[in-house]
């Protein structure tokens, strides 16, 4: 799939073939994708377990319920933790050098080896690791990019898929070996979707306008009619939900899986 009708496509993704397990090449696609993703420091931010539903029994996946996670949680075939691993910062001199000697990080802008022992270490890297408030948010931050990557791999790979609070109780952490510095974000479902890929729609969007300015925040970024046509075409932007039979599809789908209506 191009890349532009991947984005435009990604939807949040709640009913599930829940007997079609997912391929493992596929999450390997998706850990790719992910480890792949930009990140400061070159530092590895995130973790994250793969887990097969029907290796968890019924009382285990009760315990992850929040208000937000619900029938799906019994729909998609697997769910990947995501976590923060708050020791990212260790290393870091060590992956910044080396950046340094193979020249993605030049002496054109200042870098050298000395300047991470002698600057930039003791005056920013040492200092932040010693703030956990800017530890967290960094944290977030960079594993939300490698998050995202994984979202459009498994969009790219006909899979459906959906992000979800979760509640990290004590069980949880116990039966997965989740350490004590790694701080839990998202739950990721993941499944063949058993809705349309499309998913009722596009979900609606302010315009970029709204959101986006030139220069100053008196002047918005306007749209070009001549680019948004040219994403329609391309799949970027897609028909808004809902469409006519969207009432009908969520209400099929509710009575094939016993859920209410």
């Amino acid at each position: 799939m191009e890349f532009n009708r991947v984005v435009g496509t990604r939807r949040s993704i709640r009913f599930f073939k829940s007997w079609r397990p997912v391929e493992r090449e596929k999450l390997q696609v998706m850990f790719e994708a992910a480890n792949r993703a930009s990140r400061s420091m070159n530092a590895d931010y995130f973790r994250a377990i793969v887990v097969n539903r029907d290796d968890l029994d019924a009382e285990t996946r009760d315990a992850l319920r929040n208000p937000t996670t619900t029938a799906d949680l019994d729909l998609a075939p697997t769910y990947i933790f995501w976590y923060i691993d708050m020791n990212y910062v260790e290393g870091a001199q060590d992956r910044l050098k080396a950046l340094v000697d193979q020249n993605a990080l030049s002496a054109a802008h200042g870098w050298s080896r000395a300047y991470v022992d002698d600057f930039l270490w003791p005056q920013v890297l040492e200092p932040i690791s010693k703030d956990m408030s800017a530890v967290l948010f960094m944290g977030a931050v960079e594993t939300g990019i490698a998050i995202c990557n994984a979202l459009n791999a498994a969009v790219d790979q006909g899979l459906g898929t959906c992000m979800h609070a979760f509640t990290a109780n004590e069980t949880m952490k116990s039966l997965l070996g989740v350490p004590d510095t790694w701080f839990p974000v998202w739950l990721q479902l993941v499944g063949y979707p058993a809705e349309e890929p499309e998913a009722g729609g596009q979900r609606p969007r302010n315009p970029i306008s709204t959101l986006f300015f030139e220069g100053h925040t008196s002047r918005p970024f306007e749209e070009d009619p001549e680019v948004t046509e040219r994403l329609k075409r391309e799949g970027m932007l897609q028909t808004p939900g809902p469409f006519p039979y969207r009432a009908q599809e969520v209400k099929m789908l509710s009575r094939m899986y016993g859920l209410p209506e």
